[in-house]
C-alpha cells in the first residue's frame, strides 16, 4: 500500500521542527509549484508569484517550531498562500479602488478555507481522480500541469499532435470539474482555486 502525502508530510514536518534542512527543501520541492500555479491564478504575474512563494516558504522557516504535530501542510500551506494573496491586493487596492471586490471574494475564500476546506481529502481525491484518467490523458496532463512542459514537448515525447495534447488537456480539465462538483461544494472551491488555476500558465 502506498504511503499517503499526509504520512510523509508528517516525517517532513517532524524533521523541519528540529532545523532540519533536508526536509525543508524536500517540502519546498513538492509544493513550490502547484503554490506557484495557486498565487498565478489570482496575481496573473510569473514575478510576482515566484516572490511569493519564496515569502511563504520563508514563513514558513521562520515559524517552523510552531506548526502543531498532525497538520495538514497542503491546508497550512495554501492558509498562509492566501493570506499573502490578500495582503498583496490590500496594499494594491488603497491606490486602485476596483480592487476591492476581490478583497470582498479572498475574505470569503479565507473564511471557507479556514472552516471547511480539507485540502489533505481533497489533494487526495485528486490523485484518485488522475489515476481513474485513460493512461495517455493522464501522462499528457501530469507533464503539461506538474511538470510545466509545453505543448510541443509534450508532442514529441508521446509522438502525438500537439492538438492532441490540447485536447487531453481540455478533456482531463472538463473531467475534474465534474468529478469535483459531484463530490460536494468545497471540492468545486478546490477546483476552482487550485485546479483552474493551472490552465493560467
Amino acid at each position: 500500500m502506498p504511503i499517503k502525502r499526509f504520512d510523509i508530510d508528517s516525517k517532513l514536518i517532524s524533521g523541519l521542527k528540529k532545523d532540519d534542512h533536508d526536509s525543508f527543501q524536500q517540502l519546498f520541492e513538492y509544493y513550490s509549484f502547484p503554490l506557484f500555479k495557486f498565487a498565478i491564478g489570482y496575481l496573473k504575474s510569473k514575478e510576482l508569484s515566484e516572490d511569493l512563494v519564496q515569502e511563504v516558504f520563508l514563513k514558513i522557516w521562520n515559524n517552523r517550531k510552531d506548526i502543531k504535530p498532525n497538520t495538514s501542510f497542503q491546508s497550512y500551506l495554501f492558509t498562509i498562500a492566501l493570506n499573502a494573496v490578500r495582503k498583496y491586493f490590500n496594499k494594491v487596492s488603497q491606490q486602485n479602488d476596483y480592487k476591492h471586490q476581490v478583497l470582498i471574494d479572498l475574505s470569503n475564500n479565507q473564511s471557507d478555507l479556514d472552516k471547511n476546506l480539507d485540502y489533505e481529502s481533497l489533494l487526495e481525491k485528486l490523485d484518485e481522480f488522475i489515476a481513474q484518467m485513460p493512461e495517455k490523458r493522464r501522462e499528457v496532463f501530469i507533464k503539461k500541469k506538474f511538470e510545466d512542459k509545453s505543448l510541443k514537448e509534450i508532442a514529441e515525447e508521446l509522438s502525438v499532435t500537439t492538438k492532441t495534447v490540447e485536447y487531453h488537456i481540455t478533456e482531463a480539465m472538463k473531467n475534474l470539474k465534474k468529478e469535483f462538483e459531484r463530490y460536494n461544494l468545497h471540492g468545486i472551491l478546490f477546483f476552482h482555486l487550485f485546479i483552474e488555476s493551472l490552465k493560467n500558465f
